[in-house]
């Protein structure tokens, strides 16, 4: 379809994201409350039983999934782990809790999503999400929480960055592509979530798929263009972010630079040999 021959849904469609094409952060109301104490245990456990499973963590720093060595019990034990959250009323959660609710969702789900779909070589091979203009699974409605269907999309735009507005959330989730930061060892927690956040962006600044300088030229992960807003808005906002996060040797690289030269993202499925 020529993108030309519907004007009107095109403009809705780019209404709907941000200037770099990536979907704005859109506040879903009734996900704000929460519980002052916590009265309810929320067990990931078999979330971590499946990631010492199947996590392949690689020599070149970038953790991989074994998807074809899952079997079926494994498959309907993560299926079970999904629906268990599903029906767990998350207004109940304390909002620490909330947030690991919410990232192990997400990165739970997009796993199943590809064993679901497996063997791909990309994520973005999965055209399941409603729309003319579809790319990927990140638009279906996969989940049904306190009868509100909601998608991968949801969970990140309208949900975590606006709740949150936490830049780090985007080490935090794991779209199952080499490009991305990596999917942690460790389930998300109400007790560890700020460790793994910081752990997270440390891992991917210093990764050279999220920052390197090559020939004089520095050059970043996409994800900071398609997000700008999230990290400050600007290249020298974006700059800083990175400074923030980056040991010795980046960190010289990185002062008196006012730009960025180049973005770049690899969407293969990160998946183990």
């Amino acid at each position: 379809m020529r993108l030309n021959s519907r004007p009107g849904l095109l403009l809705l469609w780019l209404l709907s994201c941000g200037a770099n094409g990536a979907p704005q952060a859109q506040l879903w109301q009734e996900w704000l409350p929460s519980a002052d104490t916590a009265t309810v245990e929320l067990e990931h456990t078999e979330w971590q039983q499946f990631i010492d499973l199947y996590l392949r963590p690689g020599s070149d720093g970038i953790n991989r999934v074994d998807y074809a060595g899952v079997n079926e019990h494994q498959r309907h034990t993560l299926e079970t782990y999904l629906e268990r959250l599903q029906a767990q009323p998350v207004s109940r959660l304390t909002r620490s809790q909330q947030l690991a609710y919410w990232i192990n969702l997400y990165n739970a789900g997009t796993v199943a999503v590809i064993l679901q779909h497996y063997p791909v070589a990309s994520i973005r091979d999965i055209d399941t999400s409603p729309g003319w203009f579809s790319d990927g699974p990140w638009g279906e409605k996969r989940f049904d929480i306190e009868s509100r269907q909601v998608s991968l999309d949801d969970i990140e735009h309208r949900i975590l960055r606006p709740i949150w507005q936490d830049p780090r959330l985007h080490y935090a989730l794991n779209c199952a592509s080499i490009g991305c930061p990596n999917l942690q060892p460790r389930a998300f927690s109400a007790e560890n979530a700020e460790l793994l956040l910081q752990q997270g962006a440390r891992d991917y600044v210093n990764h050279p798929r999220g920052a390197r300088v090559e020939a004089g030229k520095l050059r970043i992960s996409s994800i900071y263009r398609w997000f700008q807003s999230d990290f400050g808005g600007n290249d020298a906002a974006v700059i800083s972010h990175l400074h923030r996060y980056a040991e010795p040797a980046l960190r010289r690289q990185l002062e008196n630079r006012h730009r960025i030269d180049a973005y770049g993202y690899d969407w293969a499925l990160n998946a183990a040999p």
